[in-house]
């Protein structure tokens, strides 16, 4: 006899989320198990829309190059360029094409037209500049945090010159150069030139924090924000190519490692300006370690959400999604032994699960792990119900 969840379910509302969590958290993550689907975007939208209108949210950010998310962002906060240009160019992973996403963007503009700076609505994306064949060269970030620093410090004070840096940097092509995925030898990630520039980035970065005084005073919070996420990311990124370039067992983990320690990294910065909502995927947000199979093997690692919650304890929060049926994509009614399949049965088309409450009607119970007959769909992993503050659940996603 399956057990009797009806009672662990709500409304699905910002406020019934709020009322899942011991306190208000300064980072609301909200995952999703599956990319591309603007049922769950609008989704994440109309939930960003409520915090922002009853719990003085201002900050969004989503699983897309953080470089990229600067564009969008002056665009939402300044009207800078317009929309077309925005989603054309101020997104990774072809998510500009989503219709959600350019709902989103065009809510936030209209939303902050007009508003006083404090009170404006602010975009960030939360990825490195990666992708899973690659990485981008460290040129954009470097060069940025060297002209914000030679504009405003000293000379002398200065680890290099700007051409130093970009003899070190060569043509672009040497960074991102696909086949170094398959190919380690063909990585300039351990080059002399390389390992160069991780000194002088380090440099860079220490020289930004030893002026922060100055730097904030001559130019901005904003602005001395942005030259910290330039360093974050070049750092990150020339770690992330010399890892590339490793011929161990290792690599791979080390690699999806590096990538959510950006991601953590940009979270947290985010969080010290106020409460935020994080969107990304599931594994990218959980407090438990991270899995996936990639090139026949098993690879761990710790999410951004596992760094950041053990930084920030319960004001770092997380609610995972799962879903019903993706039929569009092969995935049907999931099997009544299933978590997916236990919430299934339920007449709601979609609510929230208060996951502690879930447990205790489970009991002992452990629902199965349902098995994906589509790699691009991650079901959720009922050991992992604890660890979760709450659960949306959506029935069943249409084809968009």
């Amino acid at each position: 006899m399956a057990p009797d969840i009806k009672d662990t379910t709500h409304a699905l509302e910002a406020a019934a989320v709020m009322g899942l969590l011991p306190a208000r958290p300064r980072i609301l993550a909200l995952g999703e198990p599956t990319h591309g689907e603007d049922a769950l975007l609008d989704l994440r939208n109309e939930l960003f829309r409520q915090l922002v209108e009853q719990e003085g949210y201002r900050t969004i950010t989503i699983e897309s190059d953080c470089l990229r998310g600067l564009v969008v962002d002056e665009y939402v906060s300044a009207g800078t360029g317009t929309l077309d240009e925005v989603m054309e160019h101020g997104f990774s992973h072809g998510w500009g094409a989503l219709a959600a996403n350019r709902a989103l963007v065009r809510w936030m503009r209209s939303h902050n037209d007009g508003r006083p700076e404090s009170e404006r609505l602010r975009f960030a994306g939360l990825d490195g500049p990666l992708e899973m064949t690659g990485a981008a060269s460290p040129r954009e970030a470097l060069t940025a945090l060297h002209d914000y620093l030679a504009a405003r410090v000293d000379t002398a004070l200065l680890p290099c010159t700007a051409e130093s840096l970009d003899r070190l940097l060569g043509t672009d092509d040497r960074w991102t150069d696909p086949a170094v995925m398959t190919d380690p030898a063909r990585s300039v990630g351990r080059s002399a030139e390389a390992r160069e520039l991780r000194l002088l980035t380090d440099d860079l970065v220490a020289l930004l924090d030893a002026q922060t005084p100055h730097l904030i005073a001559a130019t901005s919070r904003d602005d001395w924000d942005r030259a910290r996420l330039y360093g974050r990311t070049a750092t990150g990124l020339l770690r992330y190519h010399h890892w590339m370039a490793d011929t161990s067992p290792a690599r791979l983990a080390r690699l999806a490692s590096v990538r959510d320690q950006m991601m953590a990294h940009n979270l947290l910065a985010l969080a010290e300006r106020g409460p935020v909502l994080v969107h990304a995927h599931n594994a990218h947000l959980q407090r438990e370690k991270s899995s996936m199979r990639m090139g026949g093997m098993r690879l761990e690692w710790w999410s951004a959400g596992a760094l950041a919650s053990t930084r920030l304890g319960e004001a770092y929060a997380f609610v995972a999604t799962a879903l019903g049926t993706i039929r569009h994509q092969g995935v049907d009614t999931p099997p009544p032994d299933t978590l997916e399949g236990l919430l299934y049965a339920l007449p709601e088309d979609r609510c929230v699960v208060d996951a502690s409450r879930l447990a205790a009607a489970l009991g002992d119970t452990r629902p199965a792990l349902r098995v994906s007959p589509w790699f691009g769909y991650a079901p959720f992993d009922p050991a992992h119900l604890a660890d979760s503050d709450g659960i949306v659940f959506v029935k069943d996603l249409p084809q968009g």
